[in-house]
């Protein structure tokens, strides 16, 4: 039996390396959701879609890498929580606009909730107005 802190483990990694969903799947239900305040994220509702968000993000944030700074399994209520910090600069071609050559240093935290041993859902924690400011995006 694998531990659902394993399972998390996997899944954060795949998902920050910009794996995307063909290897996050994986960790999670089929059908698992998501949900988010920050205002890029704002109309993803599905893991699939935000492990393909991040899959792109990488592509013009290409040295786009993170700290992991916390990590932690709550076993009564099946949930993981992974604190990191992202780093990265707006280098490549594509995104919100021109490469502005700035850079990025935003903390996060994802909430991942299970059932049995895969992510049924998961909830990003994270400033991203902070983070567009830093990348020069507004």
């Amino acid at each position: 039996m694998t531990s659902i802190t394993e399972v998390a483990r996997k899944f954060f990694e795949a998902c920050e390396a910009g794996k995307g969903w063909q290897e996050c799947s994986l960790y999670c239900e089929t059908d698992a959701t998501f949900s988010s305040q920050a205002e890029p994220l704002v109309g993803v509702k599905s893991l699939h879609e935000y492990t393909d968000w991040m899959k792109g993000l990488l592509t013009f944030v290409a040295d786009g890498r993170y700290e992991l700074r916390s990590f932690g399994t709550d076993d009564e209520r099946k949930s993981v929580c992974a604190y990191g910090i992202f780093y990265g600069t707006h280098t490549g071609p594509a995104g919100p606009c021109p490469p502005t050559g700035q850079s990025v240093e935003t903390d996060y935290v994802y909430v991942m909730d299970f059932q049995g041993e895969k992510i049924r859902h998961m909830t990003k924690i994270w400033n991203a107005g902070i983070a567009m400011k830093q990348l020069g995006w507004v």
